[in-house]
């Protein structure tokens, strides 16, 4: 399996560190307002990367950091009046019910938060050695640290400072905050450094290099992020653990880029994103986003707009109908069924396999939607359960592996399958006007029908 290295800047074949698992570290959110659905794009991809590992006959040790201690969140709870744990325990939960809304699954993740981890966060600061205190906290000695800058072209030019910010956009070689001392309206904890306490809390950037080699060790094997992350904080992150342990963080690093909209990346700072809500107040599915996610290479910008949407819906729509196909097994599948239903999921695993090209395997799903569509599952005696067999166990492996939930499209009930005979013997019998009355009761219900020579096919609208 190949990965495109941001560190390396190349494709690289995965080689994890322990025979058969992988190590998988992914920067979250932080929990003071919605995520937008450009996060979500990040999160998406990081779900089909873990998906993808094990597809491909890997364990998965999946960590994720809830980062409840930030400057937005003490000036949003400044902002709106509201104590701040009251504040993260709100948007953590609805960040964990819009993931699990696009189809992201955390069953088997494990997620930490920022306020569990302090005492992590000051046992590595203490064995950093190029750190200093000032009047306001405890910082990252950059000229001490002549390897910073891994991810991106940095401005050397300016005279030497420090950004006391948790976030900054300048590409600026400066002195980060490791720890910062106690403000008005914080939270702060008791820290002991050389040999005097300097009450306060982490910076941003130390939390995830704490907590990812806690609990994956150090190195492990990938760190996942968006791209925006790149500097600073994941050059930080690199910086400050190497400086620590004499060893690098992780062995690949895979960012995930921009979702624009109006040509400009979405951005809470520039107000101008969507939230999952504003997707399913215009009607749509929320895995119609993941589906549009996934249109997109990771490593490409995406754009998005509600047109966008709509055709990602509509190709999530014609998916369906397939997986519909397997509560109405039909004639004349036969040898195709081999090929269709038995060795399609090589070729998703091994494209995928090549640095997550999901593009392709959408493509690939496309194609066998249309030839199911154009095909019969086998109707007659051992042939039809081992097409339907066949067909079930292929929905599931693309439900493991694309995270669709083609496996939730349910069968329609008996009355329904009724109003379908019944309209065939309305045609039979010319009865136009009482075909049409069915259909529209049955689109009432949401159910399309499909006329072809081999009989009527139902699909859920």
């Amino acid at each position: 399996m190949k990965l495109y290295n941001s560190l390396s800047r190349k494709a690289e074949e995965i080689m994890p560190i322990q025979d058969g698992q992988v190590g998988l570290y992914t920067c979250g959110p932080t929990v003071y307002d919605h995520v937008h659905i450009g996060n979500l794009r990040t999160y998406i991809n990081e779900d089909i990367l873990r998906r993808t590992l094990k597809a491909n006959g890997l364990k998965v040790k999946h960590v994720m950091n809830i980062t409840d201690i930030e400057d937005k969140i003490f000036a949003r709870s400044k902002e709106t009046n509201k104590p701040y744990k009251e504040l993260t325990s709100h948007f953590e939960k609805v960040f964990l019910d819009d993931v699990k809304r696009v189809g992201i699954d955390l069953s088997e993740s494990t997620l930490v938060r920022a306020s569990e981890a302090i005492e992590d966060m000051q046992q590595v600061i203490i064995k950093i050695p190029n750190k200093y205190v000032a009047e306001d906290g405890i910082y990252f000695d950059i000229a001490k640290y002549p390897e910073y800058g891994v991810f991106v072209k940095l401005d050397r030019s300016h005279s030497h400072h420090r950004i006391n910010n948790d976030e900054y956009d300048k590409e600026h070689v400066a002195d980060f905050a490791l720890w910062k001392a106690k403000q008005p309206d914080e939270p702060s904890w008791d820290f002991e450094v050389d040999g005097r306490n300097i009450e306060g809390r982490p910076g941003w950037h130390i939390e995830c290099s704490a907590m990812s080699a806690k609990h994956l060790g150090q190195p492990f094997d990938i760190h996942t992020g968006g791209v925006d992350l790149k500097f600073p904080h994941h050059e930080n992150e690199v910086a400050q653990s190497h400086s620590a342990s004499g060893k690098k963080l992780a062995n690949y690093w895979v960012h995930s880029e921009h979702l624009l909209v109006d040509g400009k990346k979405m951005s809470k700072s520039l107000k101008n994103f969507y939230t999952l809500a504003d997707v399913i107040d215009k009607g749509f599915d929320p895995l119609a986003l993941r589906l549009l996610v996934l249109q997109a290479h990771y490593r490409t910008e995406a754009h998005f707009t509600w047109d966008n949407l709509e055709a990602a819906q509509n190709r999530l729509n014609d998916y369906r109908a397939m997986a519909a196909l397997r509560w109405q097994p039909r004639k004349h599948l036969k040898d195709a069924s081999t090929y269709i239903l038995r060795d399609i999921p090589k070729q998703f695993a091994a494209i995928l396999a090549n640095d997550l090209d999901t593009p392709g395997a959408l493509s690939l799903l496309s194609n066998i939607a249309t030839q199911l569509g154009a095909l019969d599952l086998d109707s007659e005696n051992a042939n039809r359960y081992n097409n339907v067999q066949d067909f079930t166990k292929l929905l599931e492996f693309l439900d493991d592996l694309l995270g669709l939930k083609l496996m939730n499209v349910d069968d329609i009930s008996d009355e329904q399958k009724d109003f379908i005979n019944q309209r065939e013997k309305a045609r039979e019998d010319k009865d136009w006007t009482k075909a049409d009355e069915l259909r529209k009761q049955l689109e009432e219900a949401k159910i399309g029908l499909n006329d072809t020579d081999h009989g009527v096919i139902w699909y859920p609208l």
